[in-house]
């Protein structure tokens, strides 16, 4: 099964969003040497946490700094963009990185209200993503819908689009749409299997995809020992916990602990309930387990250990033990 890779450009503790975007580019670099199918950057806003801010952006550095790998988006918020922008911003990386770029979009907004509001966005913006989808699909193909417009660069490029979803909603539409549907299972369970199963009961194949196509999210922590892969899921709950309820603070390990104690420990294990963690052996184990259950065509690990030296361990553990296969 081909592994994939998201990269959520966590900024630890005392460290800096350029050492991130570092990091980033290093993980993109060991991936593209093991062999895995592609690495993929969220958009998320305000969250002093999280460098992937503008995904384009980092997908344009991380492309000048490797070869092969397919980059994209995992994903952009489309209500927070006019569709032509981001047919422009990614038909302009097809044009520099051909056969490389992929386009995932999701519904949410990837904040909270008062960012919303100051990216200058309708909260009901959400309500049209059906449409603004197929304006953006129509730019990419050089078949625009509005009349006298045309994405450039952008136009004929077909970018390869993939509908994120953690509900049934977005298997609907990458099922209507014909599109390869990708589940946010590594921090959104709970739908997982009902969205599966409506994307695959629903699919009308399309232009892009003719058959169904399942991408998964896993959490995923190798480590030369199960002890320290155990060790690391705690330190990796504690940021979590930070980052969710820790009001943009940085905060100790005992200050984590607390929040966890407190009652965010149900929230982040929950967020967790699809994770690989132990020693390669182990991990391989969980994910084909976990392939089977989630009726998966791929996976995409989230890589989640504390530090960039273990999450680059975690993904080399990973690929060696697996032998992920390319595109």
């Amino acid at each position: 099964m081909p592994l994939s890779v998201l990269d959520l450009a966590p900024i630890p503790r005392g460290g800096s969003a350029g050492a991130t975007i570092a990091a980033s580019v290093a993980l993109a670099q060991r991936a593209e040497e093991l062999g895995y199918r592609r690495v993929w950057y969220a958009e998320h806003h305000n969250m002093p946490s999280i460098a992937s801010s503008a995904p384009a952006v980092l997908i344009a550095h991380v492309a000048a700094h490797t070869t092969s790998i397919r980059l994209g988006s995992g994903g952009v918020m489309l209500p927070n963009h006019a569709p032509l922008t981001i047919a422009e911003q990614f038909g302009t990386l097809a044009a520099a990185h051909p056969g490389r770029i992929d386009l995932g979009l999701g519904r949410a907004p990837g904040s909270d209200p008062t960012t919303t509001a100051a990216l200058r966005r309708d909260p009901a913006a959400a309500d049209t993503f059906p449409q603004d989808v197929l304006e953006l699909q129509g730019y990419l193909a050089g078949e625009s819908r509005v009349p006298g417009v045309s994405a450039m660069p952008g136009a004929g490029t077909r970018v390869p689009l993939y509908i994120l979803g953690s509900s049934t909603f977005g298997a609907g539409l990458a099922a209507a749409l014909g599109l390869p549907h990708a589940f946010a299972s590594h921090f959104a369970p709970a739908a997982l299997h009902d969205a599966v199963a409506r994307y695959r009961r629903e699919f009308r194949p399309s232009e892009q995809l003719a058959a169904p196509h399942v991408i998964a999210g896993v959490n995923v922590i190798a480590a030369d020992t199960e002890d320290d892969a155990r060790a690391q899921l705690g330190g990796a709950r504690r940021q979590r916990a930070a980052a969710l309820f820790g009001r943009g603070r940085d905060l100790s390990d005992a200050e984590a602990d607390a929040l966890l104690d407190a009652g965010a420990d149900r929230h982040v294990d929950a967020m967790f309930a699809c994770s690989a963690i132990g020693t390669p052996a182990q991990v391989r184990e969980q994910l084909h387990a976990f392939a089977a259950d989630a009726q998966a065509d791929e996976l995409i690990t989230a890589h989640a250990s504390p530090t960039v030296e273990a999450r680059l361990h975690s993904l080399t553990l990973l690929g060696e033990a697996v032998r992920p296969v390319a595109a």
